[in-house]
């Protein structure tokens, strides 16, 4: 009788866990969180140190086969202290970021471990570009003049809350003042589904 029990058991842990990890699946949320930038410059008096900045936007998760395909859309505040010949001053920018992440997922029963990496283009906003025409930009592919990055990620999903972090390493260069550099930054972020087929 133990046994039947034993083995019914694996059986369905089995059954779920390849459920899980085989029936294609969407989910489209709301994230927020924070993040700690850098600037870095091959340039040797230039020096910076890490801010704190946010974001805050919408993520959708497309996912069969123990894989994942997950977009996103967000709102970033940057900050950037760069010291430059011996003068010292803070930059804040705030950009639309669009990265398009691929990885895959392990895990069963609401828990599980997600892995992912990709390209990331970053709209800045400012005067010259509102919110508006930088989302214009994103959903009609014009990324020309924009900065870029490479993103790599690992995430915990606990039931309906996903825990996420990353590290974006800047392929672009950014002006700040007579310098210029790689914004390179870790984000730590919080996400929820609110639509899950």
């Amino acid at each position: 009788m133990k046994k039947l029990i034993l083995t019914l058991t694996i059986f369905a842990a089995a059954v779920t866990f390849s459920k899980a990890q085989v029936i294609p699946s969407f989910q489209l949320g709301i994230k927020g969180g924070i993040n700690f930038s850098k600037l870095s410059s091959s340039a040797s008096t230039f020096d910076a140190s890490n801010r704190a900045g946010y974001l805050g936007g919408l993520w959708a998760r497309v996912g069969a086969l123990g894989f994942n395909f997950q977009p996103e859309l967000y709102v970033t505040g940057k900050n950037v202290e760069v010291s430059d010949n011996g003068n010292t001053f803070r930059a804040k920018f705030t950009s639309l970021d669009v990265p398009l992440l691929v990885g895959g997922k392990v895990g069963a029963f609401g828990f599980g471990a997600r892995f992912y990496t990709g390209p990331l283009v970053s709209f800045k906003l400012s005067d010259s570009q509102s919110l508006g025409s930088a989302l214009g930009s994103a959903t009609s592919f014009k990324f020309k003049n924009q900065n870029y990055a490479w993103v790599l990620g690992a995430g915990v999903d606990i039931r309906n809350i996903s825990l996420d972090l990353r590290y974006e390493a800047g392929l672009s260069k950014q002006a700040f003042g007579s310098s210029e550099g790689k914004v390179n930054l870790f984000s730590l972020s919080l996400a929820v589904p609110l639509l899950k087929l």
